[in-house]
């Protein structure tokens, strides 16, 4: 339930429709908005009285949230959620962010020169696997805390932001040490223990799609963070799993504008996971960013032929390069600019 201030309501009165909402066994999420302020209610069990709230001073209206996920609706929140990030980025703005590195960090030579090297190319956020989630327990599985300070070294080196993967509540912990974005993998969508742990962990959170979840489902997992007072939330379309073999993955792009139209929460795309196929990534990208993405996950490797994991989804850093030119052409087109490092070349 989403109670709605007047235009000039005063600081008093909201007070008093969340004194009453906290009466009524309830928890109250006051929201200021630019022209008004509203005042959420959470934990809504079917009974409560909306008469009690109507007549209150300052309320404009009573909206009952229809949809199963109520903090992520845009009917709880109209304004798109811009989640701000450290050096001036940010992610749901005018801005088209890019994530790129490779999927694995595997040596402290190979995560700088990959950072230096997409820096170089215009991206603003380093990814690197320190764990690495595999289908097969022989797989390479990362190099774990030791993983986490080479991306740190990374950072001091070009000035990067870090994002990368969280795989149980140790690891939220660790990895919120040393990254600007938590990420939990598409493994762990429904991982509900380890969501509310990542809402809790005061830091920006990448949520994956998982690979046969429902957008839906996907809107319901990032209730779970905002639930725990986490509202730095941006969700990540990286493929569904389908029938067909010719890629990896269903790329599904239709996901990007249903998201933008049901939920405030800013979505980027991850065309890398999404096809699986090198050849295929970055007409993928370019499509994302044509359908309305904030930003896209590219992987990145300095030589993807020698990568530990994903090498064959992994993009030569001359293909990046030349994928970073595109999409600054197809974001100006559309109304939005691609997001700049400060000083490359530096």
């Amino acid at each position: 339930m989403l109670i709605v201030m007047r235009h000039g309501a005063t600081e008093a009165e909201v007070r008093r429709v969340i004194a009453v909402i906290e009466e009524m066994g309830y928890k109250a999420r006051p929201m200021p908005g630019a022209q008004r302020t509203a005042v959420g209610l959470v934990g809504n069990d079917g009974r409560v009285d909306a008469s009690r709230l109507e007549g209150l001073p300052g309320v404009q209206d009573v909206i009952h949230v229809s949809k199963p996920y109520k903090q992520v609706s845009r009917e709880w929140k109209s304004e798109n959620t811009v989640v701000r990030l450290g050096g001036a980025v940010t992610v749901g703005g005018p801005e088209v962010v890019t994530i790129a590195g490779p999927c694995s960090v595997e040596s402290e030579r190979q995560i700088i020169e990959a950072a230096r090297l997409v820096k170089e190319a215009g991206a603003v956020i380093l990814r690197g696997g320190a764990w690495k989630p595999r289908t097969s327990p022989y797989a390479f599985q990362g190099l774990g805390r030791p993983g986490l300070k080479l991306l740190a070294k990374a950072r001091e080196e070009t000035g990067l932001l870090i994002c990368t993967e969280a795989m149980d509540a140790d690891g939220i912990g660790y990895v919120a040490e040393v990254a600007d974005i938590i990420q939990v993998g598409a493994r762990n969508m429904q991982n509900f223990s380890l969501l509310k742990i990542a809402g809790r962990a005061k830091k920006p959170v990448l949520l994956k799609r998982g690979m046969s979840a429902t957008i839906e489902e996907l809107l319901l997992s990032a209730e779970y963070l905002l639930a725990e007072g986490n509202h730095d939330v941006i969700l990540c379309e990286r493929g569904i799993r389908g029938f067909d073999t010719a890629t990896r993955n269903v790329f599904d792009l239709t996901a990007i504008p249903v998201v933008h139209k049901l939920s405030h929460l800013p979505i980027i795309a991850d065309p890398s996971h999404g096809t699986g196929l090198r050849d295929k990534v970055i007409p993928m990208a370019r499509a994302a960013v044509a359908a309305g993405a904030d930003g896209i996950m590219v992987e990145v490797h300095p030589d993807p032929e020698q990568a530990l994991s994903d090498g064959a989804q992994t993009l030569y850093p001359d293909q990046f390069a030349q994928l970073m030119r595109e999409i600054r052409v197809i974001a100006d087109v559309i109304g939005r600019r691609v997001a700049e490092p400060a000083g490359v070349g530096a």
